[in-house]
């Protein structure tokens, strides 16, 4: 049920005689705060993964991108393999750090025959 077919609903059961105005009134508001509490989570989330491989020698990084949440989730849904086998996060591990509300690093490796060491992090 939408928030347009409770707000329908609340002022039938007004109009009804079933709930006075102001119960009426306080549902309404109730709904509206609902509303406004999911959009304020949902913009706090984070919005992006951030991929950063650095060259282990130079200490210079080699690659430094940022990829939409939204991309990501789909990616990953589609069955793209993010982390190499021996890797001890999973596509599951990537989603479920993007729903949470906690940025910061989700995996870490350092590939020392590529000499290269990879980190993502949930920004």
């Amino acid at each position: 049920m939408t928030t347009t077919d409770d707000r329908l609903r609340i002022l039938r059961m007004v109009e009804e005689g079933q709930i006075s105005a102001e119960e009426g009134a306080r549902l309404l508001e109730a709904i509206t705060d609902d509303v406004a509490r999911v959009r304020a989570r949902t913009a706090a989330r984070p919005r992006s993964l951030r991929v950063v491989v650095t060259d282990l020698h130079s200490r210079r990084q080699k690659i430094n991108v940022t990829i939409p949440a939204s991309l990501v989730t789909v990616g990953l849904k589609l069955g793209a393999r993010l982390f190499p086998r021996n890797a001890s996060v999973t596509n599951d591990d990537v989603l479920r750090a993007i729903e949470r509300d906690m940025p910061g690093r989700i995996f870490e490796l350092q590939d020392l025959e590529e000499g290269e060491r990879i980190e993502i992090f949930v920004e």
